[in-house]
């Protein structure tokens, strides 16, 4: 692509924008973009890859992007898409949650590169310190009541009796507003970025720096997602996708984009990965022809899973998808089990037990796989017993040291999704 905008609209990504033609021109020159993100959590989710890699992109083509962690808005609560008001943080929860956010936000921008690289900034350092009569004489003197009250973020709100909206949360957009200006005046920042429920804190910061200095910036906003089948993106029956390996496990990551939806996955690719139009073209075409082989999807998994969380954490969430879903365990490298023993119980057994063997019943009532030997035998018998994923029907099978896989792992099943890893030392 020839520029940012045409790279952004093939991919799908612009919902909003002001001045288009005139943002276009700015463009065709470094220019330097921000957005913000607030620190609700301890880590950012899925959810937050759409703004942040997009800030990505505009460095790939040459713009200086500007990552603000929200130490101030995080303190007052952004209403957008909310319907009820946020509990305040403390301020030693917010700190934390910030110093996991910043850690995440670095990996995913280049700060190291010698032209343009990227910031990333505290809105709370250039915050604090300003009083509440200048703030108000400032920046509140240029914005009406009834200006504030037509913003979507706020009406909507105010238009529920019950839950309503308190001055704090109104007044939000007064501080997103303000960091617009600071970066201006700062470092030259001419455009924000963010999803589509911002537009009215982007647009008011806009106002502002015309309002303040006479200043042409400009406002971009990108889609919020939502599944082709209506449900939230990002969010599954244990919650949040988050980036935090902490708080969602590699391999439950790489699981969450190998589940997408075949409508979803074509525009996915679009929207996450830094595949090109010719790339994404031959996918498509091939999930088309081949849906059931759900290349597009392991690709999409693969590329998200290694941009998060590295090559090496992707290969083993790649091997251990393969082996929790029946495949050959003679080609599997040491590392893919110990990834297992993360995802699936695991019980510790002493090696001795083994020798020279050991009743496969009684392994099973050990590794809690069946409450007793009688239900042990019904349950091989009946082919519902897997071993290092081979099916066993033989009720006196014994297991010994030449079962071992890397001389110390049994991976037992029972039915389909029932797996303890068994660790002999």
């Amino acid at each position: 692509m020839d520029s940012i905008l045409e790279e952004l609209r093939w991919r799908g990504l612009i919902d909003d924008c002001t001045h288009e033609d005139d943002l276009a021109q700015r463009l065709t020159s470094p220019q330097t973009l921000y957005c913000g993100f607030d620190p609700t959590a301890d880590s950012l989710h899925v959810g937050n890859l759409v703004p942040l890699l997009t800030l990505r992109r505009f460095q790939l083509f040459g713009h200086r992007p500007i990552a603000v962690a929200g130490g101030a808005t995080g303190a007052i609560g952004d209403p957008s898409g909310k319907t009820a008001e946020r509990s305040l943080m403390p301020r030693t929860r917010l700190e934390a949650n910030l110093a996991r956010i910043t850690e995440q936000l670095t990996r995913l921008l280049d700060f190291e590169t010698p032209e343009r690289p990227a910031l990333l900034l505290d809105n709370y350092d250039w915050t604090a310190s300003v009083s509440f009569l200048d703030f108000l004489r400032d920046v509140g003197k240029h914005f009406s009541v009834n200006m504030m009250v037509a913003k979507e973020s706020v009406r909507t709100r105010m238009e529920d009796r019950e839950s309503g909206i308190s001055y704090t949360e109104f007044s939000y957009m007064l501080l997103q507003a303000f960091d617009f200006h600071h970066l201006y005046t700062s470092h030259d920042c001419v455009l924000q970025i963010g999803g589509s429920d911002q537009w009215g804190n982007i647009t008011a910061g806009i106002d502002l720096n015309r309002k303040k200095s006479g200043a042409a910036v400009f406002g971009l906003t990108l889609p919020l997602l939502t599944n082709a089948d209506g449900s939230k993106f990002g969010k599954t029956a244990d919650g949040a996708v988050w980036l935090d390996a902490r708080k969602t496990s590699v391999y439950r990551f790489y699981q969450f984009w190998i589940r997408t939806d075949d409508r979803d996955v074509v525009r996915h690719l679009k929207y996450f990965t830094f595949l090109t139009e010719a790339q994404i073209g031959t996918l498509d075409r091939e999930h088309t022809l081949h849906p059931e082989l759900r290349t597009a999807q392991k690709k999409l998994a693969w590329e998200m899973t290694s941009l998060i969380h590295g090559s090496a954490a992707a290969e083993n969430a790649v091997a251990a998808s393969e082996i929790l879903f029946g495949g050959d365990l003679r080609q599997t490298a040491e590392s893919a089990l110990e990834f297992i023993g993360s995802e699936v119980p695991s019980v510790v057994i002493p090696e001795a037990r083994l020798q020279p063997s050991w009743p496969l019943v009684d392994l099973l009532i050990e590794a809690k796989l069946c409450p007793s030997k009688g239900q042990a035998r019904k349950d091989i018998s009946n082919g519902g017993i897997n071993l290092n994923n081979v099916r066993l029907t033989d009720p006196q099978k014994r297991v010994g040291p030449e079962d071992l896989l890397f001389r110390r792992f049994l991976l037992l099943r029972k039915g389909k999704k029932n797996y303890v890893l068994a660790r002999f030392e």
